[in-house]
């Protein structure tokens, strides 16, 4: 290669770097599938689990008055269903400052202001009297009141999306409260009805002591009278005191549910008394079929649905805030320098505008 060729494939190398700089380039990057907007998802459930098992109430079922104080107690005096309640509360009021944000909003205002002008500033002018040109300062007491009108058009939905997003989040508060709600009912009957085993328990081991307490007794009166050695009663003397083991261990654990139902039920300062009842016969029974759908009456997995549902909404509000919108807005006003002129028909002022 001579110099001039060298040259000449030095000079058009710049060119080369520009053309592939234009050259086309392909997306290698896979599209994103399209999520199926949050209005058109199917939230609904069978209609044969709606109003269906299970219960809300299911411990209704047991027709136990003393189960349904526990529950209802420890219900009502939860620091967890407190502070649920609350967390809605706030949902809810949320969505409702979204929701008075959509459609045409009128506002009425009024303002008096009084105020000394400075003879060195811009409204210099106004700092002295001249009657010729209608000042009398330098103190002037300024009024206005009036109408403003303004409309969010909302074309592109997002308004709606945001009270659908807030909306969704106070459906999954209330989720939560349920779930919360069922936790604790499910605790205290759990709860209530080991003590209950526990009590039964105790009532078989005290008979079976009587019983023991009674061969005791008359192995002792064989003994007296000669009929029988003392080694006879060695193993019943045995056996009796394993009984009488297992019923100060069946106290104690009875002591200790009783001790956290009272925690449950907020009765630390009053001793829990409970009465010995049968286990009753639950009426209600399973579905014939067991399927997924059944999944959805589940708090926790409803809460973490709206959860769902509230994310998409928040999706569709924000996708229109790239996109140009139109607002509407107009004012009606009395406006004066002097109160004595705030009500005169050359105070009036008044616009539209757009944007």
């Amino acid at each position: 290669m001579n110099r001039n060729s060298f040259l000449a494939a030095t000079a058009s190398l710049p060119l080369f770097i520009l053309l592939a700089g234009c050259a086309p380039m392909h997306d290698t990057r896979q599209p994103l599938t399209q999520q199926t907007p949050s209005s058109h998802v199917d939230s609904s459930l069978p209609a044969a689990l709606k109003n269906g098992w299970p219960d809300s109430q299911w411990w209704k079922a047991y027709h136990d008055a003393q189960l349904d104080a526990l529950i209802d107690n420890a219900i009502q005096h939860s620091p967890d269903m407190q502070v649920a309640e609350q967390r809605i509360q706030l949902a809810e009021a949320q969505a409702k400052a979204v929701e008075a944000q959509d459609g045409p909003q009128l506002d009425f205002s009024a303002d008096i202001e009084r105020q000394r002008m400075s003879a060195e500033g811009l409204m210099g002018p106004f700092a002295i009297t001249d009657p010729a040109a209608g000042t009398t300062g330098p103190w002037y007491t300024n009024g206005t009141f009036g109408l403003t009108a303004g409309w969010d058009l909302d074309l592109w939905g997002k308004n709606r999306a945001e009270v659908t997003a807030r909306i969704g989040a106070v459906k999954a508060r209330e989720a939560e409260q349920e779930q919360t709600r069922q936790l604790l009912a499910s605790g205290v009957a759990r709860l209530y009805w080991e003590w209950q085993t526990q009590a039964a328990l105790k009532n078989v081991l005290m008979q079976i002591e009587h019983e023991q307490q009674n061969v005791v007794t008359v192995n002792r009166e064989l003994y007296q009278h000669g009929i029988t050695s003392s080694v006879e009663g060695v193993e019943t003397d045995i056996d009796a005191s394993k009984t009488q083991q297992q019923l100060n261990d069946v106290n104690g654990k009875m002591k200790v549910i009783e001790a956290r139902l009272s925690a449950l039920t907020n009765t630390q300062s009053a001793a829990l008394k409970l009465r010995q009842v049968s286990l009753p016969a639950v009426e209600s029974q399973l579905p014939s079929q067991l399927g997924y759908s059944l999944l959805a009456r589940r708090a926790d997995l409803q809460a973490a649905h709206w959860y769902i549902e509230s994310s998409l909404s928040s999706i569709d509000a924000a996708r229109p805030r790239f996109i140009p919108d139109i607002n509407l807005m107009a004012f009606l006003q009395q406006d004066a320098l002097h109160l004595s002129d705030l009500f005169r028909h050359s105070a009036q002022q008044y616009g539209i505008t757009a944007g």
